[in-house]
């Protein structure tokens, strides 16, 4: 099993991930290979938490056009996590 930091990413911050902390429920961005049991063992291992339940899912990256050239790009695709605790554990991500 690869270490909990190469398969979390990064926490998603906004205003509905918000929301979701407060009923216990988390997400982030994850490595694009990691499986929904790699994100499970992850989390636990990391912020020493019980995981519920773990859903995943794949986001297409926005197409992109340059003003000046007109050349089509695209951004990245990311896949991210949504992870549910146990009732009475939570994750403090704001923390020093």
């Amino acid at each position: 099993m690869r270490d909990a930091m190469s398969i979390l990413i990064r926490p998603v911050v906004s205003e509905k991930t918000y929301a979701l902390m407060d009923a216990g429920t988390y997400v982030f961005v994850v490595d694009p290979r990691a499986t929904k049991v790699d994100v499970r063992n992850a989390v636990e291992q990391a912020f020493n938490v019980k995981v519920v339940n773990v859903n995943t899912l794949n986001r297409k990256g926005k197409s992109t056009r340059n003003a000046r050239t007109g050349v089509v790009g695209s951004r990245p695709g990311t896949k991210r996590a949504i992870v549910t605790l146990r009732q009475g554990d939570s994750i403090n991500l704001f923390e020093n």
